[in-house]
């Protein structure tokens, strides 16, 4: 593996990132939202103001599990198969690089332009939300931005895993579409329905929710912001009384599976297929 050809890819896919129209239209939708989430309103109170760390993180939960994965699918669905469809995907492994190395540099700079998109979305929030309330309730706030960090990943490496597979942009852009609806579909009332409609047992619905790398992000924020997993009924007490303290290390573990599996199934099969 070399390190200098890596980080030559790094800094072109970031550079291939900021041309990406969809994707600068997302993250900036993203911060505005997030800000805007900020500076709600205090109804009870009649009154405008700053909402706290954890009242904001409570918000921005599902706003998160609604544009974080759209933004890591997009990034990586487009990425290899756009230099396929432009014939620069030959000429570039033509050159004396590893398919490996080929892969692992596009990844690390779409990784890089996404958790920058993330953090300034983030940064830009916490300093409203510092300057007007202070810091209470900051750890909530960091731990919302940690498993944002890790469920981008997880669905960047999705995304490349889908662009390997596929000759046409417009094919994998489809595809995007279609894994960031049944992901979402799969979260909440799809999981909800499923389980209603198998007579699923307690155990086997909460692997569904560890299963679905959205479930478990929301599994570890709302377990931080609650400190418990009341909200999850049934699943969530059997969750906490069957994995105690060891759950989040379990909940980072799924999405670390999530972030590696794809990626290394991308690598084989980039590996094997080549540019065909």
């Amino acid at each position: 593996m070399n390190a200098r050809v890596v980080l030559t890819l790094v800094r072109k896919e970031m550079r291939d990132a900021r041309r990406n129209k969809w994707f600068l239209v997302i993250a900036v939708l993203f911060t505005g939202l997030a800000v805007s989430l900020s500076l709600m309103g205090f109804a009870g109170l009649g009154s405008v103001g700053v909402a706290g760390f954890g009242r904001t993180a409570a918000s921005l939960l599902n706003l998160v599990v609604l544009l974080i994965p759209l933004m890591g699918l997009l990034l990586g669905g487009t990425s290899i198969v756009s230099e396929r469809e432009q014939g620069t995907l030959e000429s570039l492994l033509a050159q004396p690089v590893t398919p490996q190395e080929v892969l692992l540099g596009k990844y690390v700079g779409s990784a890089a332009a996404l958790l920058s998109a993330v953090f300034l979305g983030f940064g830009v929030t916490a300093l409203v939300i510092s300057r007007t309330t202070g810091c209470e309730e900051a750890g909530s706030y960091a731990a919302l931005v940690f498993f944002t960090a890790l469920l981008g990943l997880a669905f960047l490496s999705v995304g490349f895993l889908i662009s390997v597979f596929v000759r046409r942009q417009a094919t994998a852009i489809g595809l995007v579409i279609s894994t960031w609806v049944g992901f979402l579909f799969l979260s909440d009332l799809g999981l909800m329905g499923t389980a209603v409609m198998l007579k699923l047992p307690v155990e086997a619905l909460l692997w569904l929710v560890l299963a679905n790398p959205a479930q478990s992000f929301k599994v570890a924020v709302i377990g931080k912001l609650h400190g418990n997993l009341e909200p999850f009924g049934p699943a969530g007490l059997y969750a906490s009384e069957t994995c105690g303290p060891w759950l989040g290390g379990i909940l980072i573990a799924f999405l670390a599976a999530w972030i590696l599996m794809p990626l290394l199934a991308a690598m084989v099969s980039l590996r094997n297929k080549g540019v065909n």
